[in-house]
Parts: C-alpha cells; sequence; structure tokens
C-alpha cells in the first residue's frame, strides 16, 4: 500500500533511474534488458495510475510532502493517464526490437554492439521526460522535463547511420529550442499576473484576468511553442527531416509519442489553464488552430504523394495527421476535444506499425527507397500486410481506429458550423489514398528487382508490428475504451454547456 502512494513519483523515477544504468553497462546485451525491463515498469505504473483515476477520479501528489501550490505536486486525471499508458505503452512494444540496434538491426549500422550503453541512456532520458510533462501539475516543471526529452530525442535522431542525420539533428535541435523558449515566455507572463507555477492554481487566479495583456501574450506564446513541438503547420519543418534521418526505431518512437506531448502541452494550458471561453470566444484561437490544421492536412498529404523514400512519406504523413488534431482541437467543443484526444492514441499505434515496417525494410534490404519497396509483398508478406492495414486505417476505413478519429472530427467541425473543414478532411483522405495506394501497388504488384531475396525481418521486430497493426483494427471496432476514457479526459478539462 505504502508504495502504491508513490507511484505518481515512480512513473517518472523508475526511466530515470534506469538512464545511468544503462549508460554504465555499455554493451547491448547488459543495456538492453535494464531498458526494457524499466520500460515494462512504466507501463505497469501508467496502468495502475489509469485504473485509480477512473475508479475513483483524479490523483495527486505532493513532492516532499509539500503541498501544492507551496510544493510541487504531480496531478493525474483521464487525460494526462492515458497519454501515460500510451507513451509508457509504446517505449515497452518498441524498445524490445532494438535488441539488434536502433536500426531494426541491420548490418550496416549495429547500435546495438559496444557503445548501446549511452543510447539505450537517451531513450530512457527521453522516455523520463516526456512522462515528466504528462504527470506533472507544475508549468515550470513541465517545461524542465519537456527540456529532458528534447535533448535526448535530438541526440537520438543524430545516431541515424545517414550523413543527412547530424543536420536534421541540429535543425530539430534549434526549432525545438525557439518552441521550448516561447512555451516558457508564456509560463513567465502567467506567473507574472497569477504569482504560481501550480497550473491548478494558475487557472483559478486567471479568472477575471483575462483581459490583462500579459494574460493574453501568455497564451499567445504558448500556443506558438506548442504548435513546433507538435509540428502544425507551418511550424512543422524539424519534423520531415527528423524522422526521416533517424534511426528507424527512434523515428517509430518519437513519431508515436513526441508530437503527441506537444498535442498534450497545448490542450492542458488551453482547456485546463487558460479555460476554453477565454481561449476559443475572447482570443479566438480556434480561427487559428482550424485552418492550420487544415491547410496542415492537404499540403502534408501533396507532398507525401511526391516522395520517394518511405520513411519520408510517412514523416510528411504525420504532419497530415497532426493537422487533424489541431482542427479538432480549434473547433473549441466536446466533440472536437474527444476526436483530438482519441486520434492522438490512434495515430500512435497506426504510424508506430508504419514506421516499424519501415525499419524491417531497413533492416533486410539497408534502405526504404521505391526500388526496395517494389515486390516487396512476395519476399516479406507479413510487413507488406502490416503496411497495407495500418495504411488503411491511416485513411480512414470503417472498422479501424482511423475512421474513428475522423467520424468525430466531422461531428466536431459539423457541431461549429465549419462545413468547408468537411470538405477539407475528406479530401485530405483521398490524397492519403494516393500516396500509401502508390506503396501498396509496389509492394503487390511490381516484379522485384533480379537478385533481392528479402526474408521477414527478426520476430522481435515483426512482433511489435503484428501487435500494433493488430490494435488499429481492435480498437476500430471495440471503441468504448479509448472513446470511454477521451470523454472522461475531455470532461475533466472543462465544463460543456
Amino acid at each position: 500500500m505504502a508504495l502504491a502512494q508513490h507511484l505518481p513519483a515512480l512513473q517518472v523515477a523508475v526511466p530515470l533511474m534506469a538512464a545511468p544504468l544503462c549508460a554504465a553497462a555499455g554493451r547491448a546485451r547488459l543495456a538492453w534488458p535494464l531498458a526494457c525491463l524499466a520500460a515494462l515498469a512504466t507501463v505497469a505504473i501508467a496502468l495502475a495510475l489509469l485504473l485509480r483515476v477512473l475508479d475513483e477520479g483524479s490523483v495527486s501528489y505532493a513532492m516532499g510532502g509539500w503541498a501544492a501550490p507551496l510544493g510541487i505536486a504531480y496531478e493525474i486525471d483521464a487525460a494526462n493517464a492515458l497519454l501515460l499508458v500510451l507513451i509508457s505503452a509504446m517505449a515497452a512494444i518498441l524498445l524490445p526490437a532494438a535488441r539488434g540496434g536502433f536500426d531494426g538491426g541491420g548490418a550496416a549500422h549495429n547500435s546495438g554492439s559496444h557503445n548501446a550503453g549511452p543510447v539505450f541512456a537517451l531513450a530512457m532520458l527521453a522516455l523520463a521526460g516526456m512522462l515528466g510533462v504528462a504527470v506533472t501539475g507544475d508549468a515550470f516543471n513541465l517545461y524542465v522535463f519537456l527540456e529532458i526529452a528534447a535533448l535526448a530525442s535530438y541526440a537520438l535522431v543524430a545516431c541515424g547511420r545517414e550523413r543527412a542525420a547530424a543536420a536534421a539533428a541540429f535543425n530539430y535541435l534549434i526549432q525545438g529550442t525557439v518552441g521550448a523558449s516561447f512555451i516558457l515566455i508564456g509560463i513567465g507572463l502567467v506567473y507574472v499576473m497569477t504569482g504560481t507555477l501550480n497550473m491548478a492554481d494558475m487557472a483559478a487566479r486567471l479568472a477575471g484576468q483575462q483581459g490583462a495583456a500579459p494574460v493574453q501574450a501568455g497564451l499567445a506564446f504558448i500556443l506558438v511553442g506548442a504548435g513546433i513541438k507538435l509540428a502544425l503547420f507551418p511550424l512543422h519543418a524539424w519534423l520531415p527531416g527528423a524522422y526521416g534521418s533517424a534511426p528507424p526505431l527512434v523515428a517509430a518512437f518519437l513519431a508515436a509519442t513526441a508530437t503527441k506531448v506537444g498535442v498534450y502541452i497545448l490542450i492542458r494550458f488551453v482547456f485546463g489553464v487558460f479555460g476554453a471561453d477565454f481561449s476559443f470566444q475572447h482570443m479566438q484561437i480556434g480561427w487559428v488552430l482550424v485552418p492550420l490544421g487544415l491547410a496542415g492536412a492537404v499540403i502534408g498529404s501533396l507532398i507525401a504523394i511526391g516522395q520517394r523514400d518511405l520513411r519520408r512519406l510517412l514523416a510528411w504523413s504525420s504532419v497530415a495527421q497532426v493537422g487533424y488534431i489541431a482542427a479538432a482541437i480549434g473547433c473549441g467543443n466536446r466533440e472536437g476535444l474527444v476526436a483530438a484526444i482519441v486520434h492522438m492514441v490512434n495515430h500512435s499505434l497506426m504510424k508506430g506499425a508504419l514506421f516499424l515496417v519501415a525499419a524491417a525494410v531497413v533492416a533486410r534490404l539497408g534502405r526504404t527507397g521505391s526500388e526496395e519497396m517494389a515486390g516487396l509483398g512476395r519476399h516479406m508478406p507479413i510487413t507488406m500486410a502490416c503496411f497495407t492495414v495500418a495504411g488503411l486505417s491511416l485513411i480512414g476505413l470503417p472498422f479501424t481506429v482511423g475512421f474513428v478519429s475522423k467520424w468525430y472530427l466531422v461531428l466536431a467541425t459539423i457541431e461549429a458550423g465549419l462545413w468547408p473543414a468537411v470538405a477539407a478532411v475528406v479530401a485530405s483522405s483521398l490524397l492519403a489514398i494516393a500516396y500509401l495506394w502508390r506503396v501498396v501497388e509496389a509492394g503487390w504488384f511490381a516484379p522485384a528487382p533480379q537478385g533481392v531475396a528479402a526474408r521477414e525481418a527478426p520476430i522481435a521486430l515483426l512482433a511489435p508490428m503484428v501487435l500494433l497493426t493488430a490494435l488499429c483494427v481492435v480498437f476500430g471496432v471495440a471503441t468504448d475504451f479509448t472513446l470511454g476514457i477521451a470523454g472522461r479526459a475531455a470532461d475533466a478539462l472543462a465544463s460543456w454547456p
């Protein structure tokens, strides 16, 4: 019972303590199991916290026994409990596949050899930082954890074997630092007006001060900073290079988690701190988020059509999918917030599976260009089948998670009276058919190049790919779990008429 009381602190402490142990272990045969065990522990803790929140309501944990707002408190409700499960589960699913290296075990660059310890340590730091962002109820600590996760992510991207990886990591560093700085400035402006860093206390003290210029500027700064972190168009420039050049398993983890942390920050501040009435009625942020989100959905899809490398295609697809989430938030109603939270989860499943396909192709063929995809279904049928199912989910085929997300987004836009947005959602979905079908057609129907005799990836890589692909269908049919929690999260964050 005593241990159960400290689960919020252990959620961050476990991967944080695992990081130096992995670095000291050095070799993959020692660092890899340590990282996997730490990730599994975080999943168990996150699930326990989620069940407790669903049963008892919000959970508060005062660090060092100092009650908020004087002390630093961890606050867990349905919104961040779901994010904790998502981040930790993706780490636990993907890390076992990294035994042979973060390139999926490819011979060209085996990061799982002699210097694997620091790489796994970076993965643990990234995991700890993301979990910390989700669990903390203190605005400044949110910034600190965000920077821990970001610095580790920059280094992980730089581990890519492509020459462009270093440049992509540097670009990611510059733009990520700008985004974090904007968030910090926004927090500072709100602190000036409220005198507190506890986010629940901030929300209470902001009542009646919404007309103050520092409060309005604070929301604007946080909106831009979070927009950079979640890769909202046109603040997305770091994402295609980072995901396209990072080691494939790193790209899979970041695609499934990093932008979702940015989404959470935006949701937490817009609805939980500033309040929906101020954000959407007074500041009218919906007129920023909806057009930019839909523009990102359409433009990201158009650029994805022209990509000849699978990882670059998936990266630009992520820009488009993030656009859906931003547009859903911008609707400013309950259905929109539910759609954003659900798609945050669903996109993690879909994009995690698709980037694992890319990792499998890299592991067997070394590259993910058009030539490597030709005839892939003959040599790697399970891998190609996973791409097909996850791709159909990305398009929004009924009985997949993508359909659930887009259905709620369409409902949100209709309720908000944004009928042109419905057309934009349909158009971007049609564009997704174009860029995904090209890969499916090449994989199943094009002849394989002579001399290519690839085989399926190792089971450690194949198993998580199949699992995530299956979940794209399971949660597309059995929608009560994700939609139920998303509904409770939306109600916990805002009061709806």
